[in-house]
């Protein structure tokens, strides 16, 4: 008897753990987003900076999932409610039934509460029309400065980046490099527009290798970027960052990366959480005690083995939705499953144009254009993957 998998969220879990359902015969997925595409947010730094456009950054998910013919559907809407006991999804006006459900639903940008003015005064990258927005003020900063002359224009503008995680990091080295590219052709008049990275913690990349840390901050130095670790936001007006040491900076925009914290279909669902609003899943990453529902991604708090907590990215996601389709085969086989098993096999860091560091398996270590490469290559074959799919959707509706 054909199983029916319900998955809320097409990130990159969600996908992930599409592609390997599909292959089952007697299971038929059904995918369901408030949003028409898939973002791609490890390349948002890119985007932001104008080096990627749109198609680069998004994928339509009603062309995706028509590549698996009939075996996908998407439904473009709102998850209102989850009904464990029925088994069910309210949508606006219908119902829709699971054998079993995977909550993937991914997380938005955390905008401090105890930061006055931060969510006001500030932009995310986790969502992306306010990446969008955000690429226009930076692309409307370059055009300023483009047509003034250095008479007439204000001398400095600052564009701050709160957070110097990976995202931060990569969004303001993208930028800079884009500005010293900038500098050739629209002339001095760019070296006025300075990236600010600004960070609560004593380190950037805090967690990460020391192999990575020190040469990260190396190749942000070359480019110019003003690093300011260990550095408290008190409050935010439209002009001016206060800092608790009583400074404060004049800023043009900013972009906050500091933080995550569970998309809002969370909130709704009684279940162990964070204090981010994750879920807490059990060690086959279910939850509410169900063995049928199964949460992955950045939506949830994922440890591995030796109880650390794994830190929320693509990779993670993906690995935790591969676990998930495989186990769902086993329940749905009847055999007994291992829980979950992840780890972070390596990270790449994009540090503006051809240049990247990372480490891979704990001894690979790489930086410059050989790491970039590496780096390209992963996100390329991710993307080849995407296009390939929808290659096959669009054939699929010309035949129909």
């Amino acid at each position: 008897m054909t199983k029916h998998v319900v998955v809320i969220g097409g990130g990159y879990g969600g996908l992930r753990a599409i592609e390997f359902l599909h292959k089952y015969e007697d299971v038929h997925v059904t995918l369901i987003d408030k949003n028409p595409y898939h973002y791609l947010q490890t390349e948002a730094y890119g985007y932001i900076a104008g080096r990627f456009d749109l198609h680069d950054v998004a994928i339509n998910l009603s062309s995706w999932c028509t590549g698996f013919k009939d075996r996908v559907n998407f439904i473009h809407e709102e998850v209102k409610l989850i009904d464990f006991e029925k088994q069910s999804v309210s949508l606006n006006k219908t119902d829709i039934f699971y054998d079993y459900l995977i909550i993937a639903t991914g997380a938005e940008t955390n905008f401090f509460s105890f930061i006055d003015g931060l969510k006001e005064h500030s932009l995310g990258i986790k969502d992306l029309q306010r990446a969008h927005s955000f690429r226009q003020k930076f692309e409307d900063l370059i055009y300023k400065k483009l047509l003034a002359t250095k008479e007439s224009d204000e001398d400095e503008i600052n564009i701050v980046i709160g957070g110097a995680g990976l995202s931060g990091v990569e969004v303001a080295a993208e930028m800079a490099h884009v500005i010293q590219v900038h500098t050739k052709t629209i002339g001095e008049a760019a070296k006025d527009l300075k990236i600010y990275l600004i960070d609560a913690s004593d380190t950037i990349l805090p967690g990460m290798g020391k192999y990575t840390i020190t040469n990260t901050h190396k190749r942000l130095e070359k480019l110019d970027i003003k690093i300011l670790t260990n550095t408290f936001i008190n409050n935010l007006d439209e002009s001016f960052i206060y800092f608790k040491d009583a400074q404060k900076l004049k800023y043009s925009f900013m972009v906050f990366t500091g933080g995550i914290k569970a998309s809002t279909l969370n909130s709704s669902i009684e279940s162990e959480k964070n204090k981010v609003d994750q879920f807490i899943p059990d060690s086959q990453l279910n939850i509410q005690g169900k063995k049928n529902v199964f949460a992955l991604g950045d939506c949830v708090e994922i440890k591995d083995n030796n109880g650390n907590i794994l830190p929320p990215t693509a990779q993670i996601a993906e690995k935790s939705a591969e676990y998930a389709a495989k186990t769902i085969r086993q329940r749905i086989d009847g055999h007994k499953s291992k829980p979950f098993n992840g780890k972070v096999e390596g990270v790449f860091v994009a540090l503006g144009g051809n240049y990247a560091v990372g480490e891979m398996f704990g001894f690979i270590k790489v930086k410059g254009y050989k790491a970039y490469l590496l780096k390209k290559a992963i996100t390329s074959a991710y993307h080849f993957g995407l296009r390939l799919r929808i290659n096959t959707g669009f054939k699929n509706r010309i035949k129909n």
